[in-house]
């Protein structure tokens, strides 16, 4: 699965599959709420 979402985000930049990614990855609900902060900030400039 961790190869999967990351092979997805990387062909399409979603941001779901980024956070899949980061997940299985086992990342903390903490850092992945970060992670997903920090992208939209990024598309936002």
């Amino acid at each position: 699965m961790r190869d999967f979402s990351w092979k997805y985000f990387a062909m399409t930049g979603d941001v779901d599959a980024y956070l899949l990614f980061k997940e299985a990855s086992g990342e903390s609900e903490m850092e992945v709420s970060v992670a997903e902060e920090m992208i939209v900030q990024e598309e936002v400039d």
